[in-house]
């Protein structure tokens, strides 16, 4: 005779909480789109002269503020973003090198190299990252992505002719690391002012990623500069909020410098990040 066992009424309902949860979890297309990447479409792709977002090799953006910790006490945010002179092929399309260190209070906390590329359109693609991560002056984690490898896919970080009320899109996609930011075109025609100038005709960009519901960052672009100013919103638990500071193309000597730390960087990469990053063809 078949015997048949009892669930108690607790499990059955944790069980039933459970199974719709998981079933009302919005599927990732729900949330923004994943445009198109076709590599045959970049034939000068580390030419980028998006308006909102130019690229040339050698220039380099400052960005000064403040965030919170876990506790809510405010510390010193700086990044430093420069374009290198360098390049390294992603996915059968050539990239131009991003160089980014991120301090709190004046420590590094993380050097990255970055991977763009504008398409025939005029969108600028981001194929991937490598981020190192330090405590205490120590390397501690790399969560790289790179489109193409461990399902990885290219997003479009900023539109050829980004408008309010076009679909939200995704600017990558790294399942491996959880990398799932996507990009709301909110408002154009806005002033603001920073440490640099006052600006008008701002377009503001909300971003925000799967597992920060109900956060979001807010970016102000500015057409022939770029990122000039970042907010924050929503239940964002680091209220970073930053602004330019320093928006210069660096000397020969600078350029140099910048060159050597990124090269040093990707030889890291290939070390901690062998079944990623070890993928990848060099930079060159």
């Amino acid at each position: 005779m078949r015997r048949f066992h009892i669930i108690p009424m607790t499990v059955v309902l944790i069980l039933m909480i459970f199974v719709s949860a998981c079933s009302s979890k919005p599927a990732p297309e729900a949330t923004a789109e994943f445009k198109d990447f076709d590599p045959g479409n970049f034939d000068s792709p580390t030419d980028i002269n998006n308006k909102w977002m130019p690229m040339q090799p050698g220039t380099k953006w400052v960005y000064e503020g403040t965030a919170v910790d876990e506790d809510g006490n405010s510390f010193a945010r700086r990044i430093e973003f420069t374009i290198t002179d360098l390049t390294k092929e992603i996915a059968g399309v050539r990239t131009v090198v991003a160089w980014i260190i991120d301090y709190n209070n004046d420590e590094v906390i993380e050097k990255e190299i970055a991977f763009y590329a504008q398409d025939n359109d005029g969108n600028v693609w981001y194929l991937g990252e490598h981020p190192e991560e330090f405590k205490d002056g120590k390397f501690v984690d790399a969560p790289t992505w790179i489109a193409g490898l461990e399902d990885a896919r290219a997003g479009i970080k900023m539109m050829a002719e980004p408008q309010v009320g076009m679909a939200k899109y995704y600017q990558g996609w790294g399942p491996a690391v959880e990398w799932s930011d996507y990009g709301d075109v909110q408002k154009m025609g806005q002033e603001t002012c920073v440490p640099m100038d006052c600006y008008k005709d701002v377009m503001v960009i909300a971003e925000s990623s799967l597992r920060e519901v109900g956060a979001a960052q807010f970016k102000y672009y500015v057409s022939g500069v770029g990122e000039i100013r970042v907010n924050w919103g929503g239940q964002d638990a680091t209220q970073e909020a930053l602004a330019l500071v320093e928006h210069e193309q660096l000397s020969p000597e600078a350029l140099a410098a910048i060159h050597a730390g990124a090269l040093a960087l990707e030889k890291h990469a290939y070390e901690v990040s062998k079944d990623v990053y070890g993928q990848t063809k060099p930079i060159e």
